[in-house]
């Protein structure tokens, strides 16, 4: 299940300026990819795209024939550079690392061989297995790290898209959206409460269990998503709701509901070894 499926995708969102590289989440996340799919070589580290990735040269050296093993890519160390200086740390051991997965007149591979040296394939670990050599995302990832390694920060992050999300981030709420194939059954107290859907709807919704209740009509994006924002409201509360789909004019006929409870300590914040990424909606 895709619930199960590790994978570093999250770090775009420091690297653009999306999330602080010090948030737990992120950082929790990484302690689980390190745990799933970081080698350690002669070299320097490198990873593996995801765990249960089967693009990439058999155990026994044959080449990929519909099935195969993932192996590390390089590339994901240029990636994890660009992390570790926006986080305030060296990228020089990532550069170096990328300069010896090279080969030849240094060429990037694809993926290197993850695995025990096999001779007999002339496979040798931490070098180039038969994927594909040189590999242009890799040395483009080579060229923009050693550009930001010069100048102090990564030539990718977006200054607006920092500034609203990480360097304002005190002065707004959390948010969690809730959607029909996202049912969250509770948020933290503090965090806003998006419902979000397909289509135009009219939200039935209560907090005392329908003694009183309000009507609210979505906002449209544009993009075929239609929203509304609940206000805070006291703790201990139970949100009941239900939808009347404005196109058909129809009731859901079902109530949901999600409950608020105490925000999490930080030191119990922490990421399931099957999920490489918490998936807490973002502030706005």
């Amino acid at each position: 299940p895709a619930n199960a499926i590790v994978d570093a995708g999250f770090l775009e969102l420091v690297r653009y300026g999306v999330r602080d590289a010090h948030d737990p989440l992120i950082q929790d996340s990484l302690r689980v990819v390190d745990a799933v799919l970081k080698v350690d070589t002669p070299f320097g580290p490198c990873w593996r795209r995801y765990n249960h990735d089967g693009y990439g040269q058999r155990d026994d050296g044959s080449s990929y024939q519909g099935w195969g093993v993932g192996r590390a890519w390089p590339l994901l160390t240029g990636e994890r550079g660009h992390y570790e200086l926006v986080a305030g740390r060296n990228p020089e051991p990532y550069l170096s690392a990328l300069e010896k997965f090279s080969g030849g007149i240094g060429l990037i591979p694809e993926q290197i061989w993850d695995a025990p040296d096999l001779p007999s394939q002339h496979f040798l670990f931490g070098r180039k297995t038969g994927a594909a050599v040189p590999l242009l995302w890799a040395h483009a990832e080579y060229v923009k790290l050693r550009r930001s390694a010069a100048d102090g920060k990564s030539c990718d992050l977006i200054e607006a898209v920092y500034d609203r999300y990480v360097r304002g981030h005190a002065q707004r709420h959390p948010m969690e959206v809730w959607k029909l194939n996202r049912k969250v059954p509770a948020i933290e107290i503090g965090t806003r409460l998006r419902i979000q859907a397909d289509s135009p709807f009219l939200l039935h919704w209560t907090t005392d269990e329908w003694l009183h209740s309000t009507d609210t009509r979505s906002t449209a994006t544009g993009v075929d998503i239609a929203f509304v924002d609940l206000p805070l409201v006291d703790p201990k509360t139970t949100i009941r709701f239900t939808f009347l789909w404005l196109d058909e004019n129809r009731w859901e006929g079902k109530d949901y509901n999600v409950e608020l409870q105490a925000r999490a300590r930080e030191d119990e914040r922490s990421v399931p070894k099957e999920s490489a990424f918490a998936h807490n909606a973002l502030p706005t």
